[in-house]
């Protein structure tokens, strides 16, 4: 028989957690059951809508021809750095 200092109204709050709490646990196990047979939880081919799609290629390569005096500096430019300076 319950204490005499316990409601009603807290009696059902506990009733009613208690069977939330199986019905919760029953979910649980069907959820668990469903994917046990070897899928993915998430999809394997599942993909991130919120991100813009990846591109396949890369970016469009840019070229700049160098003038006579720009080619003899980036020449120098090498010749320093593979001197160790």
């Amino acid at each position: 028989m319950p204490d005499e200092h316990v409601s009603i109204l807290q009696s059902l709050g506990v009733a009613l957690l208690a069977l939330a709490t199986v019905v919760w646990g029953f979910g649980l196990v069907r959820l668990l059951r469903r994917f046990r047979s070897g899928a993915d939880l998430w999809g394997a081919n599942d993909t991130l809508h919120g991100l813009p799609p990846q591109r396949q290629t890369g970016p469009h390569l840019e070229a700049v021809e160098l003038t006579p005096a720009e080619r003899d500096a980036f020449a120098g430019l090498v010749r320093r750095l593979n001197d160790g300076y």
